[in-house]
């Protein structure tokens, strides 16, 4: 028998087009689910770590999002930023793609960002 998926359920796979962001909230914390130019889907924390903007109002370009704010841009996989004047990462979180469907588990961080903090 599979396992089941961890994490909440975010949409079905054939929401998100290719170089698409979407906001969601988990837990009240925000998150940008965004599909690259390759097709692949990523988790990330959705606010820029340079100022308290949504990633998910930038472009999309290759595996990389545009804080629309100030230029920052962050690598989709690593959530390490490629431009300034952002220096520190956003979370990526883990995510499984099951049946058809998103999740996202934002207790499970996978590139040592700070992790979301809950009261």
């Amino acid at each position: 028998m599979a396992e089941a998926p961890r994490g909440e359920l975010i949409c079905d796979v054939d929401d998100i087009e290719v170089k698409q962001a979407l906001r969601v909230l988990i837990d009240d914390y925000p998150v940008v689910i965004v599909r690259d130019s390759d097709g692949e889907i990523h988790a990330l924390g959705d606010t820029c770590s340079h100022a308290d903007i949504s990633l998910s109002e930038g472009d999309v370009e290759g595996c990389a999002i545009e804080c629309w704010g100030h230029g920052s841009q962050f690598d989709l996989r690593s959530g390490q930023p490629l431009q300034l004047p952002a220096y520190e990462p956003v979370p990526v979180f883990a995510l499984e793609i099951h049946d058809g469907n998103v999740y996202v588990d934002i207790t499970t961080v996978t590139n040592g960002a700070p992790a979301p903090q809950f009261g």
